[in-house]
């Protein structure tokens, strides 16, 4: 017989005995002579510690009465309690999920493994999983249900965002999902492609603060027009709190810009510029280049700007500098490439992507050249752009056992376009659904009167929204009322994507 620790090993029956004693099961009901409001407390923390423990899991609840069974199915709040608040499989390819939020505000991860208690559901369970409505939809256009507030029209026929005064605002402007993605070829907004998805349609609202921000560059280049708008800025920031529409008003901006015919250099997701690839350290700009990243810029601008740019020709011949290629290092026999006479913008970014080595200094060029084109109205829109005021994803190794954290500043592709210290139109919209945190009011290179706050939905728009996700059948027909709408605005204090999720449980 062997010993060690305390544990016994027998060699003859082969079996092993510990002296640890398991741990007695951790009580499931709360102890007696508390009062029915602590008891009433006390329950779900006690058999959320029970299943923790392994403590065999309470009895289902009995099925509900016949009476009431067609009702609970008819209900979008009924949870499937025999499934454990799952919603059993279907082959309709729009559903989606909303969480019934914990008391921190956020969904919880307990019900995505079926690990949530007392599978016939109850009023303890906080995770409870919803059904977002799967009906078939009514026509695209119905007037009898296109209708908004005051019996206003929801929807507006038109093929551009530059038709829309500020009396006309608060109505709905329908695209295809096709249409969308040949004007922002790039890519559409996560949160706008969220919107698509629930509402089961591709349509977005006209609000006044878009027009304000539309308004403003378009007094830029037509200084005749005249506009409510006291100031006007070539640089803003768009900031304001989350789910406000940031991402989606720059996106109508560009939109609306390529429909006017101006040079759009838009960047859907900035953060993109400092995550990812490969990276290597510039030795004559003392930069960190990011070749896979400048590759990918060519080739979005490219995507729907080829036409303009093969009529602007190059301003600047100077030769261009070749750093390391993506994966490849540095070209032997050639630092520099020449862009030759009677070139294009369109040249010289075909020399960026086909050559790697070229990719960020063709980049950086190009910022240079956008800046020089006098024929069209250029705008430079990026999303994400506080992205660029914080830390990269790379790290420099600076001992055998130590890495420096890489600012965005110091890559060569956000050094060039990050600065509003010049003359050119140019917004960048702040996303604080990326974890970037808080930046300080005075951002460097931004001017001190750069930033606007966008707000969020005002109570006559919140009025349109949910007009919309009735038409929509987000919000049943029969159950919307004017002091149930008003309860989800003040709910959700305006914020777009809380509305949408209250809008399930009206």
């Amino acid at each position: 017989m062997f010993r060690h620790t305390g544990a016994v090993w027998s060699s003859g029956t082969e079996e092993w005995k510990s002296p640890i004693k398991p741990p007695k099961p951790f009580p499931v009901s709360p102890p007696s002579g508390l009062n029915p409001a602590a008891e009433m407390l006390l329950r779900p923390l006690l058999r959320r510690a029970a299943a923790c423990s392994g403590v065999a899991r309470a009895p289902a609840l009995a099925d509900p009465p016949a009476a009431l069974a067609s009702l609970l199915l008819a209900s979008r709040s009924y949870a499937k309690a025999k499934g454990g608040g799952k919603p059993a499989a279907s082959s309709t390819s729009n559903r989606g999920k909303v969480r019934a939020k914990d008391p921190r505000g956020v969904a919880s991860a307990d019900d995505a493994d079926g690990d949530d208690l007392g599978g016939g559901g109850g009023g303890d369970d906080l995770d409870a999983e919803f059904e977002m409505p799967t009906d078939p939809l009514p026509p695209t256009y119905d007037p009898a249900l296109d209708v908004g507030p005051g019996g206003r029209p929801l929807f507006a026929f038109t093929d551009t965002f530059g038709s829309f005064a500020h009396r006309n605002a608060n109505v709905y402007v329908d695209f295809t999902l096709d249409e969308w993605n040949a004007m922002l070829p790039e890519g559409l907004p996560a949160g706008m492609m969220k919107e698509f998805q629930e509402t089961r349609r591709c349509a977005v609202m006209v609000r006044k603060s878009f027009l304000d921000l539309r308004d403003n560059f378009r007094r830029i280049v037509d200084p005749a027009i005249t506009t409510n708008l006291k100031d006007i800025k070539k640089q803003i920031v768009l900031d304001g709190p989350r789910s406000c529409g940031k991402s989606i008003a720059l996106a109508m901006l560009v939109h609306w810009a390529r429909t006017e015919g101006w040079l759009v250099f838009y960047v859907p997701q900035g953060k993109d510029w400092t995550h990812g690839g490969f990276f290597y350290r510039n030795e004559y700009s003392d930069l960190f280049d990011t070749p896979v990243q400048a590759a990918k810029i060519l080739q979005d601008f490219l995507k729907y700007n080829e036409t303009r740019l093969q009529q602007l020709p190059c301003q600047i011949f100077e030769p261009i500098s070749l750093g390391e290629g993506a994966g490849v290092g540095k070209k032997k026999g050639a630092d520099r490439v020449e862009m030759p006479e009677g070139s294009t913008l369109y040249d010289l970014i075909q020399t960026g992507i086909t050559n790697t080595h070229a990719s960020v200094g063709v980049v950086i060029r190009l910022r240079k050249e956008l800046s020089l084109v006098k024929d069209v109205p250029v705008l430079f829109a990026i999303d994400q752009y506080n992205s660029w005021f914080t830390f990269s994803d790379f790290q420099e190794p600076v001992t055998v056992r130590s890495c420096r954290p890489i600012h965005a500043k110091e890559l060569a592709t956000v050094n060039a376009y990050r600065s509003m210290l010049h003359n050119d139109m140019m917004v960048g919209a702040f996303s604080h659904s990326t974890a970037v945190g808080k930046l300080r009011q005075e951002l460097p290179d931004v001017p001190s009167d750069a930033r606007l706050m966008f707000p969020r939905y005002t109570l006559e728009e919140a009025e349109t929204v949910c007009h919309y996700y009735m038409r929509q059948k987000i919000i049943r027909r029969e159950s919307f009322s004017e002091e149930k709408w008003k309860k989800i605005y003040y709910l959700s204090n305006g914020n777009g994507s809380e509305m949408r999720w209250l809008a399930a449980f009206v």
